[in-house]
This record gives C-alpha cells, sequence and structure tokens, in this order.
C-alpha cells in the first residue's frame, strides 16, 4: 500500500500531530493569559476543546513515536477507525469552539466597540482564536487523511 503523506506511523503523521498540538497548546495559553476570558461560555467551551485536542494529539504523537521507533506500521482497519472517529469528534469540536468564540470577538470588537475602549483584550482574544482556526485545519487534514486511509486499507 502506498504511503501517505502524514500517515500514523510516520514523520509527517507526527510534525502533523505536534503542530496540531502546539497550536492548540498556544490557543489555551492565550486565552488564560487574557482577562475576563472567565466570563464568556465560548471562551471556556474553547479551552475545553483545545484541552481535549491537547490530550488527543499528544496521545497520537507518542504512538508515532513508539511506531517510529519499534518500525510498526498503524495502517490496521481497527487503529485507523479509532484514529477517523477521534479526528472527526474533535475536529467537529474544534470548529465550533473556535466559531463561536470568533462571534464573541467579533461582537465586543466591531459591532459594541468594546476593544477601543480597552474594556476587553481584544487582540489576546483574537490571537487565541486564530490558533484555534490553525488548530483545526491541521485536524481537517488530519481526519480527511484518515479517511481516505481508511476507506484504502
Amino acid at each position: 500500500m502506498k504511503e501517505l503523506v502524514g500517515s500514523p506511523g510516520t514523520k509527517t503523521g507526527l510534525i502533523l500531530r505536534l503542530g496540531q498540538c502546539a497550536f492548540a497548546t498556544a490557543s489555551i495559553a492565550v486565552m488564560v493569559s487574557a482577562s475576563n476570558f472567565s466570563n464568556f461560555t465560548a471562551f471556556c467551551y474553547l479551552i475545553a476543546s483545545m484541552g481535549l485536542q491537547v490530550l488527543w494529539s499528544f496521545g497520537l504523537a507518542c504512538l508515532d513515536v513508539h511506531a517510529l521507533r519499534i518500525k510498526r506500521d498503524l495502517q490496521s482497519p481497527v487503529l485507523v477507525s479509532l484514529f477517523v472517529v477521534g479526528d472527526w469528534v474533535t475536529a467537529t469540536l474544534s470548529l465550533a469552539a473556535a466559531c463561536s468564540s470568533a462571534g464573541i470577538v467579533v461582537l465586543y470588537s466591531k459591532d459594541l466597540g468594546f476593544c477601543k475602549l480597552n474594556y476587553y483584550p481584544c487582540g489576546k482574544y483574537e490571537l487565541s482564536v486564530t490558533f484555534a482556526f490553525l488548530t483545526w485545519f491541521l485536524i481537517a487534514v488530519s481526519s480527511h487523511l484518515m479517511f481516505w486511509i481508511l476507506a484504502s486499507i
């Protein structure tokens, strides 16, 4: 079987998972460093969703490292099915969290003008949401790839 870029148990798969983990961690760190984030349910949901993404991506990155060390193929139907479901669930949660948080940021920065008054740290909110969308993009790539691998097994 042809090995796809980003397949589980490969160096590119490891890089993809580490990228997901890094952007999700950055999103959490920036949001937590902003004041008053806990007043908004969408921002709390973003932190919870990105936290789940960090755990999922870090776990799969560790699995990739293990597979690379022992030179084991991770493309069994059962494992890839698990990866597909996990990636789709985390992708859906991450997109929902990023979109809802982006909606709050747009509301407060553009519509209500609270950012002009320096009432909220909107720059940090925007940066955190940007990291969340970057995380989602990498998850979308991963879930699409896992679906194609599952279809080819």
